[in-house]
């Protein structure tokens, strides 16, 4: 087992992510960032101090534990796959690839090379969702009945070669799948294209998943202010968690029936307790490093494996198909 004073990192991207990732992995304890490269050869987009190498190549060369991989998702494959040849581990931005074969392929070449192979799906490690998830197994919500998540703003010029889907809608397929322990059953879909370009920029899905739950997603690049809002609902209420603050409030189901009863028949479920969980706060991005550096070095890790990343893009592959068709789309089992 590496000491964790060994660790040598390396980032291959430098986009908006890149930079940020490159940003924890410089104080990251028991790791060294090494080096940095980019396919676009965007060494003075950072004012880091890490040394710059012209070729993926090159990076290896000075030795590396293990990469982060933050290239365009068209790219992953090919880097990825020169990665596990090299008998490197690899942490790749999500989605894991854009479509099912390419991940499958990336899956395989980890799992075979021994590697540990993870995908930065950093919902995860929201503290509100990883607070209502740990409450969640609890048992405090009983029966999951729904869950509901809207994700939307503006259109980020950054992102080309992928639609909303892939993008942004990946977030809420593995933090859905996460918290609930359900795989995706069916799905149906509508898209829209309203900028212009080649990919959709609004979906709405409805799923339903292998445990009973039904599950909604509102994404889009279109609004003009910015929403990341989960509500899981249970037999006992329902949580609603802000990913944007990692705020998570728990609304109780009453258990004082009403009597006035034209406010009863109106309300339904009665309303119980309200509470504002009072939270640690720390950054995702520092917790998926963490946890990503304990993976590789052995520890119990709660990573998001390549496995997990294939089933995500094939629901992602899944709504794509289900909005192009105009019909639901049945999930088998992976």
């Amino acid at each position: 087992m590496l000491e964790v004073a060994d660790l040598r990192a390396g980032v291959v991207g430098l986009g908006v992510m890149g930079r940020n990732h490159a940003r924890v992995l410089s104080s990251l304890d028991g790791v060294t960032l090494v080096g940095i490269v980019d396919p676009a050869g965007t060494s003075s987009a950072t004012e880091t101090t890490v040394p710059f190498f012209n070729s993926l190549e090159d990076l290896l060369a000075q030795g590396v534990d293990y990469c982060l991989v933050a290239v365009p998702t068209g790219l992953h494959e090919n880097v990825g796959l020169q990665l596990a040849s090299a008998g490197v581990h690899a942490l790749v931005e999500k989605p894991l690839a854009s479509d099912p074969e390419s991940a499958r392929r990336l899956t395989e070449a980890f799992e075979g090379a021994g590697l540990i192979g993870a995908v930065g799906h950093i919902e995860r490690y929201n503290p509100a969702l990883q607070h209502a998830r740990s409450r969640i197994q609890s048992g405090e919500l009983g029966q999951l009945y729904q869950i509901v998540t809207r994700r939307q703003g503006p259109f980020p010029a950054r992102i080309a070669d992928v639609g909303v889907i892939k993008d942004l809608a990946t977030h809420d397929i593995d933090l859905t799948s996460w918290i609930t322990q359900q795989e995706y059953r069916a799905i149906s879909a509508r898209t829209a294209h309203r900028t212009g370009r080649e990919h959709e920029d609004l979906v709405m899905i409805l799923a339903d998943l292998a445990g009973g739950t039904v599950a909604s997603h509102t994404v889009n690049w279109l609004s003009p202010f910015k929403e990341r809002q989960v509500v899981i609902t249970g037999e006992g209420g329902a949580f609603v968690a802000d990913t944007l603050t990692a705020d998570l409030t728990f609304y109780a189901n009453g258990s004082i029936p009403t009597e006035w009863h034209d406010v009863a028949t109106f309300r339904g479920v009665s309303e119980g307790n309200i509470i504002r969980f009072a939270i640690a706060k720390p950054e995702p991005l520092r917790t998926e490093h963490e946890t990503f550096r304990d993976a590789v070095l052995g520890k119990p890790a709660d990573i998001v494996t390549m496995r997990q990343g294939l089933a995500t893009v094939r629901v992602a592959e899944a709504i794509v198909e289900s909005a192009r068709v105009g019909q639901t789309i049945v999930l088998g089992k992976d």
